[in-house]
This record gives structure tokens, C-alpha cells and sequence, in this order.
């Protein structure tokens, strides 16, 4: 996780994401040493999963009971701030912390049961942001706006409440974007949707997996990337097609070489036209 990031932002990445549970539990401890070195990049962390080792720990010292370890996930507040504690001391700050895939949390909730922990994991980030001990907070989802356990509205409906009378700071929000998961790029297409909702009230929106976790890559065919823009690479091509998504403010990626983050760079740095991208969905809404 150390070289990947350092690697990014040697290349001029703004933005460094990541979580409590990433690399088996050692994400943040690698970061720390590669965010010192670059001050002024933002970081974004999560709260939400945990791993075994760190659900163990949280059992010892009572912030969960042995049925919620064995969830895997928790939003109860005193976890979230337990959690949000514990990673602002790994990584010596946070730009944003994304509550992390809330829809897992309500598998068996009412709608409304779910919007309430929602909720309350927001007023624990409020008083965090309005301290100032963390930027701003936000939602990270995988699922949850397509499946509609939440919209855009009704979280920023959500923050307004847990803020109170104070300006709230739910200023992020997360979610796949892809040539899989097109959805998203088609209704922002047509103006809609929820990257358009979070532009029109101000969240700085992160596309998250855009090459699907690898799985994308398998479907660049040649003559797929040559209709994006002939001479790319199959991933700077898939990066291309997500990251001209309208609406878009960071596309969320990883790799493992300087060559490959400054070929993704390049890509990205001419952006295809809405005309163009919209040939590219209706090419594969075709096949």
C-alpha cells in the first residue's frame, strides 16, 4: 500500500482512499510515512468494515459484543468514533471519512430503521468535522443508491438533521463507476441521477472501481478500446470511458508502476466528449 501510494502521488494524484480494513488491516499504517512526505494531497478514509484482528480488538475493549464482531461491520456510534479515533491516530488525519457501504448494515432493516443508524454515524462525524479533526465526511456505497436504500436528497437530509442548527459537513460521496456499472454514466448523461443530485448540492463525487476490480479488462477488447480512442491501453481506455462521466470530480484507481499511473494520466487529461462517451454506451448497449 506504502509504494502504490507513493507511486500515485509522485504522480500527481490529489486524492489517496482508503480504509480501515484495506490490505488485510495495514493500510493506514503503511500510508502514514507517504502522506508526511506529501502535506498538501487529501485523504480520504472509511468507517463501517473492520477485520478479524481489529474486531477482536474492539471486542477487548467492549466497543462490540461478539455477535457484532461477527458481522463484520458495524454503524453504532461508539464504534464509528471508536474506529474514526484509531485512524486518525494510524494516519495523522483525514481529509474525508466515507461511512463505508451503510446498505450492508440494513441486509434485514426497514428502510426507515436503516436511515436512523445512518443517521446517528453522521452526528458521530459531525462532531468530528466541526472541531475540525476531520475535513468533512461522506458515503461510500457499492449498492445502495442503485438499490435505493438511500438517495442523494435523504442523505443530505440525514446530515442536516445530525448536524442540528449548525451547517452540516457531508461534503463526499462514492460510488462504482464503470463500463460494467453504466448506469450511472447513462442517466448522468442525460442529466440525471445520482452524480448529477450530488454536483447540484456541492459533494465532491469519487468513481470508484472503474475497472470493476480487474474484471473490466477481460471485456477491452481491441476493437472496443479503438472506438474509446485508438492507441490506449485496454485500462486507460476503461479509466478514460469512467472518468468522462459528466458529474465526475475523481475516479478512484491503483496501479502498480509509475508507467502505468502516468498512461491513466494521460488518458485522462483529454477527456472524451459527452457526444463521444455517448457513443461508447450505446455501442455496448448494442452487443
Amino acid at each position: 500500500m506504502g509504494q502504490a501510494a507513493r507511486t500515485a502521488l509522485a504522480a500527481g494524484s490529489p486524492w489517496v482512499d482508503t480504509a480501515p480494513n484495506y490490505a488485510h488491516g495495514y493500510a493506514h499504517e503503511g500510508l502514514r510515512p507517504v502522506l508526511r512526505t506529501y502535506p498538501t494531497v487529501r485523504v480520504a478514509t472509511k468507517t463501517g468494515f473492520f477485520t478479524d484482528k481489529q474486531g477482536r480488538v474492539a471486542q477487548a475493549e467492549k466497543v462490540l459484543s461478539r455477535e457484532e464482531v461477527g458481522r463484520g461491520h458495524s454503524l453504532a456510534p461508539h464504534f464509528i468514533r471508536w474506529q474514526t479515533e484509531r485512524s486518525l491516530a494510524a494516519l495523522g488525519r483525514a481529509d474525508m471519512v466515507f461511512v463505508h457501504n451503510p446498505e450492508h448494515h440494513g441486509h434485514g432493516l426497514a428502510r426507515a430503521a436503516l436511515h436512523g443508524r445512518m443517521r446517528e454515524a453522521f452526528a458521530v462525524l459531525e462532531e468530528y468535522a466541526q472541531v475540525g479533526r476531520i475535513g468533512g465526511y461522506g458515503v461510500a456505497t457499492w449498492s445502495g443508491l442503485a438499490s435505493e436504500a438511500f438517495t442523494v436528497p435523504e442523505l443530505l437530509a440525514l446530515a442536516r438533521e445530525a448536524a442540528g442548527s449548525a451547517a452540516h459537513h457531508l461534503t463526499g460521496l462514492q460510488m462504482p463507476v464503470s463500463l460494467i456499472m453504466d448506469d450511472l454514466i447513462r442517466q448522468a448523461l442525460n442529466g440525471v441521477g445520482p452524480l448529477m443530485d450530488a454536483k447540484d448540492a456541492g459533494l465532491i463525487t469519487f468513481g470508484s472501481a472503474p475497472l470493476h476490480g480487474g474484471d473490466l479488462l477481460d471485456a477491452m477488447t481491441p476493437e472496443l478500446v479503438d472506438f474509446i480512442r485508438p492507441g490506449l491501453s485496454p485500462a486507460a481506455a476503461a479509466l478514460l470511458a469512467a472518468g468522462s462521466c459528466p458529474g465526475l470530480d475523481v475516479v478512484l484507481t491503483s496501479a502498480s508502476t509509475r508507467e502505468h499511473w502516468d498512461d491513466a494520466a494521460k488518458a485522462l487529461a483529454a477527456p472524451l466528449t459527452t457526444g463521444e462517451l455517448r457513443k461508447v454506451t450505446d455501442e455496448l448497449s448494442s452487443v
